[in-house]
């Protein structure tokens, strides 16, 4: 008998119970109603989010595949296809930081090769509370070491990404990755069963009791209790999952697979019930026959847990010994447990005792929709509101100072010189030079890919918050010389039940929705992950956006910095300076306020294509798009890692040059669409004359050289400093806090 105890610590609501009942036209038992739980958890079935989900662009001429399977897919000619996604581990990794955010490399990695591609890349988009807190800098150590740990055995390079720090993080820290995968186009494999009497295979590592409702654990906040929750998350064995890669792809080149799933979020039961789902199919298997690691489980625990590194397989007709003899030369586990059906039920036995009966399509696909009510938070034009003249500017050679040394602009080597970004030898781009960049193997050609999102600028305004995000993500893939062609999201909110949060989440995806539209960007796929607070205190409303384009010849690739002295300078782009949002505000005057950068989709897309085509004809040495510390950082971040090159700049006075603000404003603003290029010997008025043909603003501002950084605004010189000096602020500005904390 089910009490509603028993429905309560499944995280179902009693509409809930009562759709499961008429499902099944009877009471479930307890491991019916444990499948029903993950599998209707906010984690696996989008039940807040899949009704605004629905108006993201998904087709293109490049798409191959789009949402719905474990990865999406794009041509990138020749015959190939970048198979991509981005996942998060939000929950796990603050309950468990190292294992946490190994097991979300593990997923991810898994996502891409289950596709049939062999995984490249990995990027990951991190977010930690404050690092004055001894608590945020054990976390961080812990994720940072556990990508590293994953990602750097089982041999795929983590090129980049993008870490930044707010309170509002402090209690639910943000770990989402991305995957990048080489597949050939007419090769993908999907997770779909289909054939009545086809063998389903279990293979990889033993089930365990970790991770068990894993799913339902993401699914809710966090509290004082969320130690307890310690065994929800899943250990992962980055060695296993190599060995269990290499096998996969060797299977898939057999053509003996009907599809393959990854036992991911909800395990066994997610694979089962919607690999029948997508094949119009049923599933019937038996529990009995699932290789275990622990003594005693329960068909409910093997139904319901998260181990890591297992897949499930539909094998052709009698191919099924040369299934079990590839995996045995892997010395991994290949095991029949059951057989597609047609009668469209996932049927679970126990030995010859049926213990679980529902119908695929029920678990998979028809789980509550909810359009939950929305509503701005009162406060909002309390946060919108700013007079930047009525602040206090502090010098500007010390205010960049300031920002240079934040942990949110400050060089992540800390972070980056911990993962093995060269192994495979594919990577083009160093880490920590801009947008990842690997080649791609047998052509001429290489993809570039960026992670990018602000979650101050859509605590600010959520809808145009998220169009910066693609736009940045964007933008940096066309300043390493990219034509952008697919995206794929990750969606960090807090509780949707509250219409201040469903109201951010609804419109950072009619932000994105729009932006991907007007950029011609489709969206392949990605990751919503909700009830992101501890004791009722959310995130920042933090949509991630993963970029991916191609650049058509490999030796045009571009990065951030000035490659040599005498370089023209030129500001690609126009726009009125912008304090709203800014990091400036937040480190110099510790405000989060003001309306985030304007955006022109047009515009935008006027200057990525110009970037990407003056890439492309080598009319440009290096590209670095003006983001958070506006255009001082901006110039800054050209002279680091040079070889010491230094630049002598100069940009005209704001309007309202009286205004004590506006000098910031143009120093520091962080106003969108521009980009800092440095031009090749004698083209600069190429240049210049593609960009007024392009409608786009082009504005030479100086030249590189010399040792110092000098950066004048109205003729008045506002910063003049030696480039090593900043640069030892900029290298210390992160490292330092635990270099302090392991003195």
């Amino acid at each position: 008998m089910i009490d509603q105890q028993t429905i309560e610590a499944h995280g179902l609501t009693a509409d809930e119970y009562q759709r499961v009942l008429e499902i099944l036209g009877r009471e479930p038992n307890l491991t019916e109603l444990g499948i029903f739980s993950v599998m209707w958890s906010e984690h696996c079935s989008y039940k807040s989010s899949r009704l605004h989900l629905r108006k993201l662009p998904t087709r293109g001429p490049r798409v191959l595949q789009g949402p719905g399977e474990n990865a999406g897919a794009v041509d990138i000619g020749d015959g190939l296809a970048a198979v991509f996604k981005i996942e998060s581990h939000n929950h796990p990794s603050f309950i468990e930081p190292y294992q946490g955010a190994a097991t979300g490399v593990g997923g991810i990695i898994r996502d891409i090769f289950t596709m049939g591609a062999r995984p490249v890349a990995l990027l990951d988009s991190l977010r930690f509370g404050s690092l004055d807190e001894p608590h945020t800098r054990r976390i961080a150590e812990g994720v940072v070491a556990g990508i590293a740990g994953y990602g750097n055995s089982i041999g795929i390079p983590t090129v980049g990404g993008e870490v930044a720090f707010d309170e509002s993080y402090a209690g639910n820290p943000l770990v989402n990755v991305f995957c990048l995968g080489i597949a050939g186009a007419d090769a993908l494999i999907l997770g779909r069963a289909e054939g009545a009497g086809n063998a389903v295979y279990y293979v990889g590592a033993k089930t365990g009791r970790d991770g068990i409702h894993g799913a339902t654990m993401a699914s809710a906040e966090f509290d004082e209790k969320s130690e307890e929750k310690r065994p929800n998350v899943q250990v992962g064995d980055p060695f296993f999952e190599k060995l269990l890669l290499e096998a996969c792809l060797e299977v898939m080149r057999t053509d003996a697979l009907v599809g393959i799933q990854d036992m991911g979020a909800a395990g066994l039961t997610c694979s089962t019930c919607e690999m029948g789902a997508r094949g119009g199919s049923g599933i019937e298997i038996d529990v009995r026959r699932v290789p275990q690691r622990e003594s005693g489980m329960t068909p409910y625990e093997i139904m319901l847990s998260e181990s890591q590194e297992r897949m499930l397989f539909i094998v052709r007709p009698g191919r099924e010994a040369e299934v079990e003899r590839i995996f045995e030369k892997w010395d991994l586990h290949a095991v029949r447990i059951g057989q597609v059906t047609g009668d469209g039920l996932l049927r679970v036995r126990d030995g010859g005792a049926l213990v679980a009966e529902i119908p695929a399509k029920a678990l998979a696909d028809e789980a509550p929709l909810y359009d939950r009510p929305a509503s701005p938070p009162a406060d909002l034009p309390r946060r919108q509101a700013l007079d930047p003249g009525a602040l206090e500017p502090p010098p500007p050679a010390e205010a960049l100072a300031a920002l240079l040394s934040s942990p949110q602009i400050a060089s992540k080597r800390w972070v980056y010189r911990q993962y093995d970004h060269m192994v495979r030898t594919n990577t083009v781009v160093p880490a920590g030079m801009g947008a990842g960049v690997v080649r791609v193997k047998g052509t001429g050609r290489a993809l570039a890919f960026a992670v990018d999102g602000n979650g101050r600028y859509c605590y600010l305004d959520p809808y145009r918050g998220a169009q910066l995000a693609v736009a940045e993500a964007a933008r940096n893939v066309a300043c390493a010389g990219a034509v952008p062609i697919g995206a794929t999201n990750c969606l960090n909110f807090g509780n949707p039940e509250r219409p201040d949060i469903m109201w951010q989440l609804a419109r950072a995806i009619d932000g994105i929705a729009d932006a991907c539209r007007a950029l011609e960007i489709p969206v392949t796929g990605g990751n919503v992950s909700l009830y992101n607070e501890t004791d009722g205190e959310a995130v920042h409303p933090t949509p991630v956006l993963g970029v991916v384009g191609v650049i058509e010849d490999a030796r045009r690739v571009l990065g951030r910095t000035f490659r040599r002295a005498g370089a023209a300078v030129v500001l690609l782009g126009d726009a009125t300076p912008e304090l709203g949002g800014s990091e400036y505000l937040k480190r110099v005057h510790g405000l989060v306020r003001g309306q985030p950068p304007a955006l022109d989709l047009e515009r935008e897309r006027a200057l990525q294509r110009l970037v990407a085509g003056a890439a492309a004809d080598a009319l440009i040495e290096s590209a670095h798009d003006c983001a958070e510390g506006g255009l001082a950082v901006t110039l800054a971040e050209c002279c680091f890692q040079s070889g010491g090159i230094g630049v002598d700049a100069a940009i005209s006075e704001p309007s309202g040059g009286g205004d004590r603000g506006a000098a910031a404003a143009a120093l520091f603003g962080e106003s969108a669409s521009r980009v800092v290029v440095s031009v090749a010997d004698g083209r600069e008025g190429d240049l210049l004359a593609r960009a007024a043909e392009a409608g786009v603003g082009a504005l030479p501002i100086g030249r590189s050289g010399g040792d110092r950084y000098r950066l004048a605004v109205g003729g008045t010189t506002m910063i003049d400093a030696a480039v090593a000096e900043l640069e030892r602020v900029w290298e210390r500005g992160l490292a330092r806090y635990f270099e302090d904390e392991a003195a």
